[in-house]
C-alpha cells in the first residue's frame, strides 16, 4: 500500500476501503478482518453509516496496532451547530473505541457546515483528529468556507469514476493544496463501467479486471480511493493494484469516457 502526503504532514494510505451500506455487523467484520489480512490500514466510514461500532469493534479483533491504522468518520446534516459538533465527534470516537481519528469530515455543504468546520478546527488543535476535511464540497463551498477557516481542509471526498470524472475540481482541489478522494470509485457496479468494452480490453492486456483498472487509474491520477466490497476476493482483488501500471495512452483512453454522468 502507497500513502500520499496530505498539506499538514499527515501520511493516509490511498487506498482504503469503504464501508456504506455495509448495516450487517457481521458481514462488517468478515469484509474489515479480510481487508485487514490484504494489507488495508484505512477504513472510511461515517455516522450516517451506522455501522461505526461493529467498524471499530473489527478492527480491535484485528490486533493491527491503533498507531498502524487510519480511520476516517463523518458528520451528518442533521447536526448543524459547533456544540453539537463536538458531541457527534465523541459519540463517533466512542463507537469507534478510540482516542483519536485520522480524518473527520463534514458530510456535506448543509445548513451550519461554518459552525461545523469551527468545531472541526478547535478538535484538530486539540489532536483528538490527525487531519480534518470536507466532502460533497464544490468550487462555491469550498470559496465560502476558505474565506472562513483557520485550517485548510485536507481532503475532499467527492464521488468520482470512469463516467464522472471531475476534471474541473481536480484542477482546483490540485491548485487548492486539498488532497481529491473518490467515492464510489467503481460507480456503486451499476453505471456499467464495470462492462465497458475500453476497460475490458485494457484488463486483458494487462491481465487484471476492470475493477483493478479503475482503481489503478485513480491511484495514478493521485487520488485517495475506498472502494466498497463485503466478498474477500474482491477485496484482495481491489488491492492488488501496485504490481502494474496504465500507460500514458490508456490513461487518456479512460479519460474520454467522461460522460460527466453523476449517480445522485
Amino acid at each position: 500500500m502507497e500513502n500520499i502526503k496530505l498539506n499538514n504532514g499527515v501520511k493516509i494510505p490511498q487506498l482504503g476501503l469503504g464501508v456504506f451500506q455495509i448495516e450487517d455487523d457481521k458481514v462488517l467484520k468478515q469484509a474489515v478482518l479480510a481487508a485487514i489480512k490484504a494489507g488495508y490500514r484505512h477504513f472510511d466510514t461515517a455516522t450516517l453509516y451506522r455501522n461505526e461500532q461493529a467498524l471499530g469493534e473489527a478492527l480491535a479483533e484485528s490486533g493491527i496496532a491503533r498507531d498502524d491504522l487510519f480511520v476516517t468518520s463523518k458528520v451528518w446534516n442533521t447536526v448543524t451547530t459547533y456544540d453539537g459538533t463536538k458531541q457527534a465527534f465523541a459519540d463517533s470516537l466512542k463507537k469507534l473505541n478510540m482516542d483519536h481519528l485520522g480524518l473527520y469530515l463534514i458530510h456535506w455543504p448543509k445548513e451550519g457546515y461554518l459552525e461545523k468546520w469551527r468545531a472541526l478546527e478547535d478538535l484538530y488543535s486539540q489532536g483528538l483528529v490527525r487531519a480534518i476535511g470536507v466532502s460533497n464540497f464544490e468550487k462555491k463551498d469550498l470559496d465560502t468556507l476558505l474565506a472562513h477557516a483557520r485550517v485548510k481542509p485536507a481532503v475532499d471526498q467527492v464521488e468520482t469514476h470512469p463516467y464522472y470524472q471531475r476534471p474541473e475540481l481536480h484542477a482546483l482541489l490540485k491548485d487548492l493544496g486539498i488532497a481529491y478522494e473518490s467515492w464510489s470509485p467503481l460507480g456503486r457496479a451499476k453505471n456499467g463501467a464495470l462492462q465497458d468494452p475500453l476497460l475490458q480490453k485494457i484488463g486483458q492486456k494487462h491481465n487484471k479486471t476492470v475493477a483493478q483498472v479503475i482503481i489503478r487509474w485513480h491511484l495514478q491520477k493521485g487520488e485517495i480511493v475506498i472502494p466498497k466490497s463485503t466478498h474477500e476476493q474482491r477485496i484482495f482483488e481491489n488491492s492488488n493494484v501496485f504490481d502494474f501500471a496504465l500507460s500514458a495512452d490508456e490513461m487518456k483512453q479512460i479519460e474520454i469516457l467522461d460522460k460527466n454522468e453523476s449517480m445522485n
